[in-house]
Order: C-alpha cells, then structure tokens, then sequence
C-alpha cells in the first residue's frame, strides 16, 4: 500500500470515487474478484468482457476463459456488485491477431504461444484503448504479475507466488501500456488468498476452477482446429531421420511437436527418437536422438525492452532466462544485435528450445522482468 495517504491503492493523487478504473473480466475468479475488491474500495469500476470467438461453440466448453458460461459469470459479478459490465465482441480482430497467426505458425513448423499475442495485440492494445475512451484513469486485470514503480518509471516484476506468476505470458507489455496497467493481485500470497477473497465479497464463483487449455482450443486438440482454420492442412508426409531415410508415415506434421516422442510409430529401435525438426515444405517430420533438442545459442527477434538504458547500449548482460513457460528461469548472457534482436546464450543448454515460443529476460538479483522477445529458428 503506498505510503502517502493522499495517494490511493492505484496510485492516483484523489479518492476512489473519483478514480474510474476499467477491469477486464474473463468471468474467472482472479478477475472478478479484482472488480470486486475495486469496487469494495469505492472506485467508479467498469467491467468488461470479450467475445473473442463463435459465442454458440463456446457455451458447452470447460476450461475456457472466453466462453459464454464465463460471460454470464462476469455479468452476475457485477450486478452483485453493483458496477456497470459491457461485452464487446473482438471476434474478428482475435481471428486475425491470434488465430490466423496461430495457424500459420503451426504450419510453419513452430510452436506458437497465442495467450502472450492475446495479451499483446487484443487486451492490452485495443481493450486499452477502450479503457481510455471510456475516460478511465487505468485498467486492471486478474494477472499474477506485479506492477512497482521503480527510479526510472513503472517496473514489471514477478508475482508473489512463483506457482502462479504469469510474466512469461506479459513479458510484450510495453512501458507506455505498463503505466496504465494495474494488477492487484500480484503481491498475493496464493491463490487460495484470492478464493478466500471471493468468499468474502459472496462470489458464487469463489471455488470454480481455473482455466487450463487455450482458450479456442478445446481439450488441447490443437490440430482440430488448424484443420478448421486452414482446411487441407494435415496432408500425410514421411517421418526420417536426419539423414533422410524414411522411418514411417505420419498423417500430417500439425499433429507433431519439437521434442515429441510418444506416437511416432516407430517402434523398434535401439534408442528411442525425437522430433528434432519439422519440414512443412517437404511434409517430413525429422526425428532423432535426444542430444539433438539440446541448444545453447537462441536467436530471438521482437524485443520488447523494459529496462531502464536503451535495449543495445551494451554489448551483453547477464540475465536469466525462460524459453518456456512450465520451467524456471535459467542463467544466460544476452547479446543485442540491434535495438529489436538479440542472441542468448543459455550456461546450460536447454531441451526442446523451438521457434514459436517466447524468450523472456529476467533480472539475477531481484523479480524484476526486462521484457523478451520471441525464438524464431530451429536448430
């Protein structure tokens, strides 16, 4: 809490009631019980949720955040509390800024990351700009992550809980949508913290579970809906190995991931094979041994910078790194190329480092985060 009373818990210089603040609702339990503790406190709260996709194929999926069970949510939270809710339908700019990409991603051999570009390009772009129309003084959301103010401006640090920190989905939050930001949840303890926090407000969500599949992709079947997207994309194709024999056949590469193993139907040999690359043009699914996932040298591209210099005022930095999203971050020493390119080099070799996937930086001495870019070639 700041310590200045003249400052409220969003750190604008007058009261609550005069401060109006948009929250983006997903109809889960972090976000709603952002509004609700916002609201608890007198702020002028607005709520809103996107349709961000087909709202009819939404209403019997589990485990979405965008569903139409998850708009009725948001909308009975805010008439709990008393504060206005809007739904604003984003299909088509979610179409074409995540789900074509997406696609085209998949095709092409890499292993994309739609909630970081959701974030990026639809909620903390046009929805922030929403907020602003709507004459709100900033937007808060339900993310595990935490906004500080530092020397030089607001930082991007992690959350509290390390088992709910959401900074590799964010690290694209840019310094100008940064000091708009707002998350109160991220200096949590836990999320039973934010459970037992609905309980209080009587959030007949309070014990719904959180979200687990990408949000357009039901049960994970994420070939199903290149399928649908990109109708003819599972052609059949060989399965080599790196020399180009051919091993087996699969029946489209969209069905395969860097670093698979299971499924290839390839029994029989000595030592067992991994996709090493994917070959859209030549529809080959190239397998080997383990060692070949393993990589040091990573070259991202898209960087977004938060530190407090220029991104190349320096020819390296140590850093620490995560190049997925499941594991903790590692030693690395990052290299600008340019204002927007870097190569990193990991102390330890990582497996299954594949182009499609986010690079974010970290700081070694605290849980600062200083943005990231995105990994763009295989190895």
């Amino acid at each position: 809490m700041p310590l200045d009373p003249a400052i409220n818990s969003l750190g604008f210089a007058k009261p609550p009631s005069e401060t109006r603040v948009v929250v983006a609702m997903s109809g889960g339990v972090d976000s709603s019980v952002v509004a609700a503790m916002l609201a608890e406190e007198g702020y002028d709260v607005v709520g809103v949720t996107l349709q961000l996709y087909d709202h009819g194929a939404a209403l019997a999926k589990k485990g979405a955040c965008c569903a139409g069970r998850d708009i009725h949510d948001a909308r009975r939270v805010a008439e709990e509390m008393g504060f206005p809710h809007y739904v604003l339908d984003y299909e088509n700019v979610f179409k074409e800024a995540v789900m074509d990409e997406f696609a085209d991603s998949y095709l092409g051999g890499a292993t994309p990351v739609p909630c970081i570009r959701c974030n990026e390009r639809v909620k903390f772009k046009d929805l922030l700009e929403t907020a602003k129309d709507l004459e709100a003084d900033c937007m808060a959301t339900g993310h595990y992550i935490q906004r500080m103010e530092g020397a030089a401006g607001p930082e991007l640090h992690c959350a509290a809980d390390p088992s709910k920190d959401q900074s590799y989905f964010l690290f694209s939050t840019t310094p100008e949508q940064l000091d708009y930001l707002r998350f109160p949840l991220g200096h949590h303890a836990s999320k039973e913290e934010t459970r037992a926090l609905a309980r209080k407000y009587g959030l007949a969500l309070a014990d719904k579970p959180d979200s687990q599949d990408i949000c357009f992709v039901p049960d994970g079947n994420y070939a199903s809906v290149i399928e649908k997207l990109r109708p003819g994309a599972a052609e059949p194709g060989d399965i080599v190995d790196t020399e180009g024999h051919v091993l087996g056949q699969h029946n489209g590469v969209i069905h395969y991931t860097i670093g698979q193993r299971r499924g290839l139907g390839i029994g029989g040999l000595a030592d067992p094979l991994y996709v090493v690359k994917l070959d859209v043009d030549k529809r080959h699914v190239i397998v080997g041994p383990k060692e070949m996932l393993t990589t040091r040298t990573v070259p991202v591209r898209e960087i977004n910078w938060l530190g407090d210099e220029a991104f190349d005022a320096v020819a390296e930095r140590h850093v620490a790194v995560k190049v997925r999203s499941t594991k903790p971050p590692v030693p690395a020493i990052l290299r600008p190329l340019s204002a927007t390119t870097a190569e990193v080099e990991l102390l330890t070799p990582e497996e299954g480092v594949s182009p499609g996937q986010a690079c974010v930086f970290y700081d070694t001495d605290s849980s600062r985060i200083f943005g990231g870019g995105w990994i763009w070639r295989g190895y």
